[in-house]
């Protein structure tokens, strides 16, 4: 690799190479790249004791630097994380290839025949905070839509990300695709981030896949557009209708399954009418499991709830703590609901239909759940194999982001001779 000192000519030729790459890609047929990405699973596999090795030095270097047991865990990998590492570019393998799908077809009164077809976005650049899978899951996302990427994984797993990214070049080797076709910035220096922010010459949209500070600075800094995944202020709302065991185990799911991702719960709103009973026995086994509860006022639950805050409102905790809320109605959670979320992943859980046709049509989250626990709110479970984010915005792509939404379209039009009058 380049001088890693010379942060501006690392950053520009990782880019005219990802340039060069992304050219030959995006003409790649659906059966080279699926090898690709197969030969990179096997690859995955074969190497995960020197994967597991190399985690075992980020995870010493976690420590180091004083994470939380939340961001160590999206930090850790073990065999059954890595066996779901090959698992999602195996899915992503066996995908419909969406490049040159077409979207739309017509035939207008002057005879032109137009089609709206599927093209890569070019170059897509990756940045991304702890949790070293994404290395794979972008890799092959960006691979299989045609487009080449610039991985720039956190300090904090560089070493897993750099034994992943082999893999990933391993496969692309057996397929004769172009190994610059997945690059990763070989470097913990900030001021990476920094050039590739601006890299207009040659990114043609920068990914953000981490916290609120990441995600700030990219969107105040960046010359390249950006797909922003901002925090998770995921909300569910125990409506009067509610099923008890439904919201029992939803809830509890929610919550501790992995408390450190963007589809954890972090703020429960309960309806008065089942405080006292639905409510308070999911209060009881949120503590009883280990959560923290910070609850306003009125609400009836375990002994070791502490008082609720202002700032406990609109907080991402990723941690096993929980803001909870008494409110009078189906109007009230959804007002709370607007004033605090994040847009990324919301949740109603009622046995009442016009409750959740409500809930659906009042509120514009990126994600709208019914009984479902939003620890679902990621592009595997959605059936697209694996994501790059979950985008809460509103322009281009929304929601998970799999291999289809890092594409944009064009138009092929076809005449037999024809003009216009």
């Amino acid at each position: 690799m380049k001088d890693l000192e010379n942060i501006p000519a690392l950053m520009a030729d990782l880019g005219k190479r990802a340039k060069a790459a992304a050219q030959k890609l995006a003409t790649a047929s659906a059966e080279r790249k699926a090898q690709a990405l197969l030969s990179a699973a096997d690859a995955v596999w074969a190497q995960r004791a020197a994967i597991i090795e190399a985690n075992a030095k980020d995870l010493d270097y976690g420590r180091s630097k004083g994470l939380s047991a939340a961001m160590m865990d999206r930090l850790l990998l073990n065999e059954d994380r890595i066996q779901g590492i090959v698992d999602g570019l195996r899915a992503v393998a066996g995908q419909d290839d969406p490049v040159g799908a077409v979207l739309e077809e017509w035939t207008q009164p002057s005879g032109l025949r137009i089609q709206r077809v599927r093209t890569p976005l070019g170059v897509i650049g990756v940045i991304y905070e702890s949790r070293p899978n994404v290395t794979a899951d972008a890799g092959a996302l960006c691979l299989k839509s045609g487009n080449a990427v610039i991985l720039r994984g956190g300090s904090e797993s560089l070493h897993s990300a750099q034994a992943i990214h082999a893999c990933l070049v391993e496969g692309l080797k057996s397929a004769g695709l172009p190994e610059d076709a997945v690059q990763l910035v070989p470097t913990r220096d900030r001021a990476a981030v920094q050039e590739l922010l601006t890299m207009t010459d040659y990114v043609d949209v920068i990914v953000p896949r981490g916290g609120k500070g990441l995600v700030g600075l990219v969107q105040r800094e960046a010359r390249v557009p950006v797909f922003a995944h901002l925090e998770g202020i995921v909300h569910i709302y125990l409506d009067k209708a509610a099923d008890r065991k439904k919201a029992i185990d939803v809830v509890l799911n929610a919550k501790t399954r992995r408390t450190g991702i963007c589809g954890a719960a972090e703020c429960l709103l309960i309806h008065q009418d089942i405080a006292d009973t639905i409510g308070k026995d999911v209060l009881d086994l949120l503590a009883a499991a280990g959560v923290e509860i910070h609850a306003e006022a009125g609400l009836q639950g375990p002994a070791s709830m502490i008082a609720a805050t202002a700032e406990d409102w609109g907080k991402e905790f990723l941690d096993a703590i929980i803001a909870a809320k008494k409110v009078a109605s189906i109007d009230e959670a959804i007002d709370h609901i607007r004033n605090y979320h994040s847009a990324h992943t919301d949740c109603i859980i009622t046995e009442d239909e016009a409750a959740v046709a409500r809930f659906f049509s009042e509120l514009d989250s990126a994600i709208l759940m019914h009984n479902a626990s939003t620890q679902f709110a990621d592009g595997g479970e959605f059936g697209m194999g694996a994501e790059i984010g979950i985008a809460t915005g509103k322009m281009h792509a929304r929601g998970p982001v799999g291999a289809a939404q890092l594409t944009s379209f064009k138009y092929l039009v076809r005449g037999n001779g024809t003009v216009r009058g």
